[in-house]
C-alpha cells in the first residue's frame, strides 16, 4: 500500500513554473498524502508554494520541502554560529534565516555554501571560493545537480562547478538536497510514513529516481523535464517504474492500491 508520495517539482510539476500538461488535474486526484521535495535554490519555499498556488496546484507553504531550507537546518546542527560565505543564483534570505552569512570576498570564512547556478558563477566568485576551501572552510552543497531544463533547453547547474570545487581544492562536498538519503527521510518523517510506504516521483534519473531507491523508496521516473531517453538506457540501475508524465501518477496508484 502506498502511504505517501514525494514529488518533485521542476521538469515534472512545472517548467519554467507553468504547469506541465495535466499536472494540476492530477495533483488533485491524489486521495494520499504528498510532499514536494526540490532542489530548486533560487526560490523560497513561500514564493514556491505562492506560485504553485497561483497554478492551480492544492500546495501550501508546508508541503514544500527545499534544499536551501534544509541546508539551513543542516548548518544550524552541525556548525553553529559558523561564518558562511553563499555561492548561489537567486535570493534565499528567508530560507537561510539565522545563519551567519559572510560575504564571498571576505577574509574569515568557515563554511563555503554552493547553491544553484547563476550569473553569479563567475570566475572571481569560484576562485573566491576556492580560496575559503584551501584555506581550511568545509564545503557544503544545496545539490549536485549537473543541468536543469528551462523553457529554453537545458542550463548548467551548481553541481557542474562544484565538481571543480572538489577536485582543485581537494576535499569532499557534504550534500544536504537530493540525492541525499537524509532529505528524502525529512520530507517522509513529515507525512509519518516509511519509505517502504513511499513513493518518489522525479524526471532526474540519478538525484530524484535511483537516489530514492537506495534510500528505500519506490522510484518513479517521468518522461518530461531534463529525462532523456539514453541516460535511461545506459544506466545500470533501472527506476522502478517510468510514466510518460506526472499525469499518469493517478492511474499508477490504482494500480497499486
Amino acid at each position: 500500500m502506498v502511504a505517501a508520495v514525494l514529488i518533485d517539482i521542476d521538469g515534472v510539476l512545472t517548467v519554467s513554473w507553468e504547469p506541465v500538461p495535466g499536472a494540476v488535474e492530477a495533483l488533485g486526484r491524489l486521495d494520499v498524502p504528498y510532499a514536494l521535495v526540490t532542489n530548486t535554490t533560487s526560490r523560497t519555499r513561500d514564493w514556491i508554494a505562492t506560485t504553485l498556488a497561483d497554478a492551480g496546484f492544492p500546495v501550501g507553504v508546508d508541503d514544500v520541502f527545499t534544499a536551501p531550507a534544509v541546508t539551513a537546518a543542516y548548518l544550524a546542527e552541525h556548525h553553529p554560529g559558523a561564518r558562511c560565505a553563499l555561492l548561489n543564483s537567486g535570493d534565499l534570505g528567508d530560507d537561510l534565516a539565522g545563519l551567519a552569512l559572510a560575504p564571498l570576498d571576505g577574509s574569515t570564512v568557515d563554511v563555503v555554501v554552493v547553491g544553484g547556478a547563476g550569473p553569479e558563477f563567475g570566475y572571481a566568485e569560484l576562485n573566491a571560493a576556492f580560496g575559503h576551501l584551501q584555506r581550511g572552510a568545509a564545503l557544503v552543497a544545496m545539490a549536485r545537480n549537473l543541468y536543469w531544463r528551462t523553457s529554453e533547453g537545458l542550463q548548467l547547474d551548481g553541481g557542474a562547478f562544484l565538481l571543480g570545487l572538489e577536485a582543485a581544492a581537494g576535499t569532499e562536498a557534504t550534500v544536504v538536497g537530493k540525492p541525499s538519503p537524509e532529505f528524502f527521510t525529512t520530507a517522509l518523517a513529515a507525512l509519518s510514513a516509511s519509505p517502504e510506504q513511499a513513493l518518489m516521483i522525479g524526471d532526474d534519473l540519478e538525484a530524484d529516481v535511483l537516489a530514492a531507491q537506495r534510500a528505500g523508496l519506490t522510484g518513479v521516473l517521468v518522461r518530461t523535464g531534463k529525462f532523456e531517453q539514453k541516460t535511461l538506457e545506459d544506466s545500470a540501475e533501472k527506476p522502478d517504474h517510468v510514466l510518460d508524465s506526472f499525469a499518469d501518477l493517478p492511474d499508477l496508484l490504482r494500480e497499486l492500491g
